[in-house]
Formats: C-alpha cells, structure tokens, sequence
C-alpha cells in the first residue's frame, strides 16, 4: 500500500495551527540551529497530530485544547491510525521522536507539568543495511571520468565541459573521500578547505562543526578543480562574489543545489552499478563501510561521519560482519 503523506490527513480537517507550535519551531531555529527541511517536517508532524486529536477530542477551537489532556490512549490511538493509513513503521518512529521533542519542550517552558511521551515506547522496525559499492565498482567509477577528462578542446563548448568534468569528479571524491553528505558538499566553502594538512571543516547537522580527513586523491582532485574553475570563471566573468565563497560551483557561477549533485551522481553511478540507490549517499555509505572493512574502529568513523551516536554507525557493521565471517572461515582451523 502507498504510504500516505504526513500533508494527507491534516488535509482531511484543516484548522488553525496550534500556536505553541510556531513558538516551538521557533525555538529550534534559533535555539538548535535546526535546517529549514527539518522545520519543515516537525510542522508537517506536529499539525497531523494536532489535527487528529482536535477530530478525537472533538474540539472546534485550538483555545479549547490543552497539551496537558493529551493521554498515552491518545497518542496511541494516533500511531494506530498513521498505521492503518499505509503508513511504514519507520516514518511513524520519526513522527513520535517529533512528538517527544515537542512535549520536552513543553515541559520546558512550564505549559505541562509531565510528559506524556514519557510513557509511550518508539515502535520497532527493521533497519535496513545501507547500500554501497564494492571496492572494484568504486575504482571503476573513478577511472571513467579521470579519462573522460583528457578530452575536450578549448573552443567554448570544451571549456564548459572541462569545467564540469572537473567538478564532477572532485565532488565524487570528497564525497567518497571524506563521507559527507550532499548539504554538507554543498555548503562546503573555499576557506574550509586545507590542502595543506589534508582536511575539510565541515557544517554537519544541526550547525555542528567537525573536521573530517581529506584524501590524496581528493586532494588532487581538488588542486585540479580549483585551477580550472579560476581560469573558467576568469574567462566567462559569470560568478558572483558570495558564490565564490563555496567550493562547489555551476557553469553560472551559481551555488551548487541538490537536484544537480543528484544527477552528476547518478549519471557517474549508472555504468558501474545496477543499483537502485545511486544517489550521493551511497558514497558516504560506501566510505563507511570500506573504511571499517580495512579495521578503522567504530567511534572514528563515527565521528568522521558526524553521527551524534554509535548506535547510528553501528548499522555498517552488519555490512562488514559478513566479511569478517569470510575471513574466519578461511583463517579458523576449525572453523
């Protein structure tokens, strides 16, 4: 069954949102630096669970309602609900985890004097183990556009694609290389880079800082790029000075967006995987799994992925088990 959207059934009883909630979205933008996409969907969350219990508790007026009355047959009356509708285990653990951020705030602020979230248990679901590329397919996916580079001539049809094919591959690279995620690459800018030391700092989730590794072949990628966006935009005069600030560029001298880090990804991905996932993160999962297959230990490169908890790593070493267990049946004398 097709998973109903989180718009879908606030949209069957639509009322006047809740005024603690702006007050609450609020307080993560200014507070938790929180992303514009994760506003988003804790509002999204939040006016469905309004708009049910006002239709449960049969209320007309938000003035009416009190957080307080909420009861855990409430809230679980709620997820039944999300359940029947279509709606996957994952996505209604998510909507609770709002719910809970929610109620702590709440409780924060002195508007209940308990937690009702407190009483109910986040549902269990499976996990899926991440998909990534093997050691070969990565290799393959980055001898192809190296030699693609070689070509081109210096008409102006070949300076654009010179350009491209060099940012195109570079972000391949720092995404493999360092295992960043596509908001991270993006907002990646010129005066975080050190080729110097090797490294990248990077504005995680949650506007949290780390510095990350940078590879050789990164590296390399990253000189070469640098060197053909100077004289590509010397040549074209199109960027514009708060744009050149990002490492990451379009021919327009435009910041980078995602839908286009998304077809550069699937249009290198495409001849050496059969895939469905052949987006930017599966470079990130590649890097994390390759990594722990070659022994680097879970906390490094958890915090190399900027994951606020081991338990979140801890899903790549289903992946690399697998290997672990070849390894021992090979190796064991007894095994």
């Amino acid at each position: 069954m097709k998973e109903l959207l989180s718009d879908d059934l606030s949209a069957a009883c639509p009322i006047e949102r809740y005024g603690e909630i702006d007050r609450f979205l609020d307080y993560l933008k200014r507070e938790k630096n929180v992303s514009p996409h994760t506003l988003t969907a804790y509002g999204n969350d939040l006016d469905q669970f309004f708009s049910f219990i006002m239709r449960h508790l049969g209320l007309k007026d938000p003035a009416c309602f009190f957080p307080g009355q909420v009861t855990v047959v409430d809230i679980r009356l709620f997820m039944g609900e999300l359940l029947k509708n279509g709606m996957q285990p994952k996505t209604i653990a998510r909507k609770l985890a709002t719910l809970k951020s929610f109620y702590r705030y709440l409780l924060q602020s002195g508007i209940v004097n308990h937690s009702v979230l407190s009483y109910v248990t986040t549902p269990k679901y499976p996990r899926p183990v991440p998909g990534f590329l093997t050691e070969k397919q990565t290799r393959d996916l980055f001898d192809r556009p190296a030699s693609v580079c070689s070509a081109g001539d210096e008409q102006t049809g070949g300076l654009y694609e010179r350009f491209e094919i060099a940012r195109d591959l570079c972000m391949l690279e720092v995404l493999y290389g360092s295992g960043l995620r596509i908001s991270e690459l993006i907002g990646l800018e010129t005066q975080h880079v050190s080729l110097e030391t090797g490294s990248l700092k990077v504005n995680g989730k949650g506007g949290k800082q780390r510095i990350v590794p940078l590879g050789s072949f990164a590296a390399d990628a990253l000189k070469n790029y640098f060197e053909v966006r100077r004289n590509f935009f010397r040549i074209f005069m199109k960027s514009d000075a708060e744009a050149l600030m990002h490492v990451f560029l379009t021919r327009k001298g435009k910041k980078l967006y995602p839908m286009l880090v998304q077809r550069v990804t699937r249009k290198y991905l495409t001849p050496v995987t059969e895939r469905k996932e052949r987006n930017p993160h599966i470079l990130r999962h590649s890097f994390a799994t390759h990594m722990l297959n070659s022994g680097a230990d879970l906390i490094s490169v958890s915090e190399m992925l900027g994951h606020s908890s081991l338990s979140t790593t801890e899903i790549y070493t289903h992946v690399t088990f697998s290997r672990l267990r070849e390894v021992y049946l090979k190796a064991h004398p007894k095994a």
